[in-house]
């Protein structure tokens, strides 16, 4: 994150990162990767710059390793979910435990990509969920109110936020940016992403 000196105040908003997986397909520890002038993780985080006060990042696996490399962004906090078998939505709901804002962005750390804009279009709808679409598929970030985020934290632990998401409903907000699809799992997908970066105009 940026140094807040430097900028306005960002709004009542904060984000939670999901970097507590094993990257089992990848061979490697995948958000340690470096892509452009920096780690995969830390693409994850530049595009909320200036959109959300503070960043929860979930850590599990080579979490030491994620500390260091997070170690000089400001408003970023690591936490570990207390039952690490409890899987992905084990690591959300760690994540948004840890969160007080009225509304909380939600990024899979392996989804480096996201533009500065998508953020900025997603907060302009007070919809209790918001997805991104581009082309009508959707992506990522999510973003949750805090309704729904008590909603999470109080189902049960068989649930998935794909469930709840499909209770709720959400909007869908039209971006212009392939970004929010581009997830990294392979070496082939990270590859495609170092090209996607290389093509990506300067700002």
């Amino acid at each position: 994150m940026a140094d807040p000196a430097a900028s306005p105040p960002a709004p009542d908003v904060e984000a939670v990162v999901l970097a507590a997986g094993l990257s089992s397909r990848f061979g490697g520890f995948k958000l340690a990767q470096p892509l452009g002038d920096r780690s995969v993780v830390e693409h994850a985080l530049s595009g909320m710059e200036g959109h959300v006060r503070g960043v929860i990042v979930v850590v599990g696996w080579r979490a030491d390793l994620v500390r260091a490399l997070l170690a000089h962004h400001v408003g970023v906090r690591c936490v570990t979910p207390a039952d690490s078998s409890a899987g992905m939505f084990g690591s959300v709901r760690a994540g948004l435990a840890e969160t007080r804002a009225p509304r909380v962005f939600l990024l899979p750390g392996d989804i480096p990509l996201v533009g500065s804009a998508v953020y900025g279009a997603m907060l302009a709808t007070d919809a209790p969920v918001a997805i991104p679409t581009f082309a009508g598929r959707k992506g990522h970030p999510v973003l949750l109110r805090r309704d729904v985020v008590r909603e999470v934290l109080a189902a049960p632990a068989d649930d998935t936020l794909r469930d709840i998401i499909a209770r709720r409903g959400y909007a869908a907000v039209p971006v212009d940016d392939e970004g929010i699809l581009w997830d990294i799992d392979t070496q082939e997908d990270y590859q495609r992403a170092l090209e996607r970066l290389r093509q990506r105009p300067r700002p």
